[in-house]
C-alpha cells in the first residue's frame, strides 16, 4: 500500500476501535462487530451526495439511450457527427456522457480503506486488534474456507452471513429486473454481479465480510430510493 492509504487506514482503525470502545457498554462483546456495521454505515453516509449525483446521472443516460441510438444509426458513416450531436443532447439534458463516474471513481479510495481496514492483520506496524473480537463466539479475523469449517460452530455464523448477503443480493438483482438498468449481456451481468459477495466472503475476514454486508444493503436501499424518487430525476 501507499503511505497515503496507510495514513488513511490507520485513522480508520482509530475510529473503530474508540466506536468498539464507546459501544461496549451497551453491546458487550459484540461491540466490535456492531462498531464496523456503524462505522461503514456513517462511511456511506457521508458519500451519500456522491451517490444521488451518480443516480441522477445514471437514469439521465438511460432516459437519453433511445435517442441516442437513432443518432448513432442515422450518423452510422459520420462517428465524429454523431459524437457532435449526442454531446448537444446530454448538454440540452443538463447532464453528459461521463457523468457520474467521477462520483464513482471518488468513492473507490474510501472503500478500498475501509475494505483494507477489515482485511488487514496489522496496521501502522501492529496486530490489528479488531479482528481479535468476535462475533457469537466467532473472531473477527477468522476465514471460513481456511479455518472455520463448513458446519462447526464458526461456520454456521459464517453461514448466517451468507444468507444475509444472498437475500440482500436477491434484492438488488430484483431491482435490477424492475427498475431502469443496462439492457443485453451488461443487464444479465448486473443482475447476476450481486451474488459475487458471497464469493468474497467465503474468503475473508468476517469482519471484512461484515463490512461486505452493511455496504451492500446500503447500496440496495439507495438504489430502491434514490432510483425511483423525484430526487433522483
Amino acid at each position: 500500500m501507499f503511505a497515503p492509504f496507510d495514513a488513511a487506514v490507520g485513522v480508520a482503525y482509530h475510529l473503530v476501535t474508540g466506536l468498539t470502545s464507546l459501544l461496549e457498554p451497551l453491546t458487550g462483546g459484540l461491540s466490535a462487530a456492531v462498531a464496523i456495521v456503524v462505522f461503514t454505515a456513517y462511511v456511506r453516509l457521508a458519500l451519500l451526495p456522491l451517490s444521488v449525483r451518480q443516480a441522477r446521472a445514471s437514469r439521465a443516460r438511460l432516459r437519453l439511450e433511445p435517442q441516442v441510438r437513432k443518432l448513432l444509426d442515422r450518423h452510422r458513416a459520420e462517428p465524429v457527427r454523431a459524437r457532435q450531436e449526442i454531446g448537444a443532447l446530454y448538454r440540452a439534458e443538463g447532464t453528459s456522457m461521463w457523468a457520474g463516474i467521477g462520483p464513482s471513481l471518488l468513492q473507490m479510495p474510501v472503500f478500498t480503506v475501509v475494505y483494507r481496514l477489515f482485511l488487514s492483520p496489522a496496521v501502522g506496524g501492529h496486530a490489528n486488534l479488531l479482528l481479535a473480537h468476535t462475533l457469537f463466539g466467532t473472531p473477527l479475523g477468522m476465514r471460513w474456507l481456511l479455518s472455520a469449517g463448513a458446519f462447526g460452530p464458526h461456520g454456521l455464523v459464517f453461514l448466517g452471513l451468507f444468507a444475509l448477503l444472498a437475500l440482500t443480493a436477491w434484492w438488488t438483482s430484483r431491482q435490477a429486473r424492475r427498475g431502469p438498468a443496462p439492457r443485453g449481456v451488461l443487464g444479465r451481468v448486473t443482475r447476476v454481479l450481486p451474488y459475487g459477495t458471497l464469493l468474497i466472503a467465503a474468503y475473508v475476514p468476517l469482519a471484512a465480510g461484515l463490512y461486505l454486508l452493511t455496504t451492500t444493503l446500503w447500496t440496495a436501499a439507495e438504489r430502491a430510493t434514490l432510483w425511483r424518487t423525484p430526487a433522483a430525476t
